[in-house]
């Protein structure tokens, strides 16, 4: 027997997919996650694997990890002290940014500090112009007062961000070869080598953010190699990556920036996955877990992918699943502010101590706790046995609060769930806006340890189509590792108009961007040319911003300028309304990203219903604040052909769905709960 195992390092647990190649059959693991000692979950869980299941590490033929550490990094702010080298005059690009507000609204707004001090960034005496010619090379002598200064203060490593190293980067890599020379034990990231696009802050913010956080994550990948080497995991190691791929650790090592949203990219493309192989062309992937509710548009089993997603208080600008994540999860606090007024997060309890109801040490209230209070939960043990819930502990930890706002705990908890839910509801509205979707067409797609406890209550202010909850959602962000492609992308700026004389151009610099796909894919060890999308970043003369375009290889080998401006007319007119068919039109970046398929594993059809579904108890419980007697269901006695009253609590080893009165619940033939509302 050989196993692929997909992981995904979650705030509050570890969760595990693991897929029998011979059988196809697919099984799964949450453990507690150990952020005081990354990598031991993984350790205990090879264990309980071995130990339950017989699957032993020289089995592996496959080990694919989804992590949260780079993201991590930026939001605490706890990643490298680094050093800007930028173009003289250049000094304030961090600073300045693009002189926008994180809420437009609020006149008190302030955008955040920047990750390197002002002190810490140092302009050299070099220029490149929009040419890419070179007018003046760095001197030696100007970098060395630099880095003796920057060490001076500090600082352990260093990016260089000059001014368009997108067209010509060798000013960089000058200056790159300078510092291993005087210093050699300062890590050095240059912004080209990262993502070379044309926008500066765009492209300086971008390598800052790698710079920051690649001590941190190289010593995380190192412990994770480490650590499975000696228990006998031998074969290849993969990230996941921003963009919804995988890539071995060499890689995420070099580019730690790709694998920034890796966690949340693996729960994106599983839930596409499921979806798609079970018919619903539409959805909104709702993921939550125990600090964050991440929502993602799927069409047809494919996310929707843009640049410049919010990485704490930073956007960064490489092709990422397009994700909207608000810090309400299950571990998130519940707090009064000091004018009296109920708060959600975004801190969160995560895995220790976790929530009050969990029994390892919390105190405080969380939206956990608050179901927990509303004995929405805690049923039947949590987490593969991991956790018991304890009842007493939540409504101790919700005691003060109902205390100061003069209010029964019962009526706090509902409170705090329809705060979170309202949190969510602001997030995914402008993520409707932005993709500009009807929410009536699609079906909330509902998984993390999390999600299928939410997902009634914000599909119903949403008025979405219904909910789908699939069979094991607590582990779908481990699954979507498990079944990820290889997948990379490459980017070269063009900025020219598309005239025919451009046309050569453009082929030329398509070809040097396959030519470095392809063998980017071979050094992943994949046999085979892969599958290849070219796309071109355009737009109208005058504009300030491009759409992606895709683009057929046909049109580049044998130059077709006439289909080429015709897919971004008619881009431009899917996403404004209009189209200016005899405006002049600019082709700023070339794109290819490259894929080679990994083996999917089948859905498995459960048995129909033999007999009528039959509850295991009935609870008393809230919604909304008012009691009920509420049925609780075990997820495995549910069969296709089955409907779930409501409301109705089913319970499961990894997950808790709660639906709440007004919803109808039947079961389809691959075993998902599809829940839709009564609209009466």
């Amino acid at each position: 027997m050989t196993i692929r195992i997909g992981v995904d390092v979650g705030g509050s647990f570890t969760d595990f997919a693991v897929l029998d190649t011979t059988s196809g059959k697919v099984t799964t693991l949450k453990v507690f996650s150990r952020p005081d000692d990354p990598g031991a979950e993984i350790m205990l869980a090879l264990d309980i694997l071995r130990d339950r299941d017989g699957l032993h590490a020289d089995a592996v033929t496959g080990f694919a990890h989804g992590t949260t550490v780079g993201i991590n990094t930026v939001i605490q702010r706890n990643g490298e002290a680094l050093a800007l080298f930028t173009t003289r005059n250049f000094e304030d690009v961090l600073e300045v940014a693009r002189l926008k507000i994180p809420q437009i609204h609020n006149l008190y707004s302030r955008r955040p500090a920047p990750l390197i001090r002002r002190e810490c960034v140092f302009g050299i005496d070099e220029r490149t112009l929009a040419s890419g010619d070179i007018l003046a090379a760095p001197r030696r002598d100007d970098v060395t007062a630099a880095v003796e200064a920057a060490r001076a203060l500090g600082c352990r490593g260093m990016v260089i961000a000059f001014l368009h190293a997108y067209r010509n980067p060798a000013n960089e890599q000058a200056v790159k070869a300078m510092i291993a020379e005087i210093a050699p034990d300062m890590a050095v990231v240059a912004s080209a080598e990262t993502w070379p696009i044309i926008r500066e802050y765009e492209r300086t913010i971008t390598a800052v953010i790698s710079g920051y956080v690649r001590p941190r994550v190289s010593h995380y990948l190192d412990r994770f190699e480490d650590r499975l080497r000696q228990r006998g995991v031998v074969c290849p190691l993969l990230i996941t990556k921003s963009n919804g791929g995988v890539m071995g650790l060499d890689q995420a090592r070099a580019e730690c920036v790709q694998m920034i949203l890796s966690g949340t990219a693996s729960g994106v493309i599983g839930a596409g996955h499921l979806a798609r192989a079970s018919g619903f062309d539409r959805v909104l992937s709702l993921d939550i877990g125990g600090t964050s509710a991440d929502v993602a548009v799927i069409v047809d089993g494919e996310p929707q992918y843009g640049v410049g997603e919010t990485i704490g208080d930073f956007h960064i600008h490489i092709p990422s699943v397009s994700v909207s994540s608000v810090g309400q999860g299950g571990g998130s606090i519940a707090w009064v502010d000091d004018l009296g007024v109920l708060q959600v997060g975004p801190k969160s309890a995560g895995s220790t101590p976790g929530p009050a109801c969990y029994g390892r040490g919390g105190v405080a209230p969380t939206i956990t706790d608050a179901m927990a209070v509303q004995n929405l939960i805690g049923h039947l043990p949590l987490g593969y046995g991991a956790v018991s819930v304890d009842h007493a502990a939540a409504r101790a930890a919700f005691a003060p609060l109902a205390e100061r706002l003069d209010s029964p705990v019962e009526l706090v908890a509902a409170d705090v769930l329809a705060i979170a839910v309202s949190g969510m509801f602001a997030e995914v509205s402008g993520l409707i806006s932005r993709f500009a979707i009807d929410p009536r067409e699609f079906h909330l797609f509902a998984f993390g340890g999390a999600g299928p406890m939410l997902a009634c209550f914000l599909a119903r202010e949403l008025d979405l189509k219904g909910i789908v909850v699939p069979p094991a959602p607590g582990v779908v962000s481990a699954f979507g590792g498990l079944i990820a492609d290889l997948k990379n992308d490459f980017i070269a700026t063009l900025y020219r108009e598309a005239t025919s004389e451009a046309m050569e151009e453009v082929a030329g610099v398509f070809g040097t961007l396959v030519g470095r796909a392809r063998a980017w894919l071979e050094q992943q060890g994949h046999e085979g040319p892969g599958a290849l999308r070219l796309s071109a970043d355009m737009r109208y003369a005058g504009q300030s911003f491009e759409i992606e375009t895709p683009i057929e290889s046909t049109w580049v080998d044998s130059p077709d300028l006439d289909s080429l401006r015709s897919a971004f007319h008619g881009e431009h007119a899917r996403v404004y309304g209009h189209a200016d068919t005899e405006g002049a039109v600019q082709i700023v970046n070339l794109r290819v990203v490259i894929m080679a398929a990994t083996p999917k594993p089948s859905l498995v059809k459960p048995d129909g219903a033999t007999g009528p579904l039959q509850p295991t108890l009935t609870v008393a419980a809230h919604f909304y604040g008012r009691p009920h007697q509420v049925p609780v269901f075990v997820r495995d006695d549910i069969r296709p052909g089955h409907r779930v009253p409501s409301p109705a609590i089913i319970a499961q080893d990894d997950t808790t769905t709660v639906i709440p009165p007004g919803f109808a619940t039947e079961v389809d033939r691959f075993g998902n709960l599809v829940i839709t509302r009564d609209r009466r």
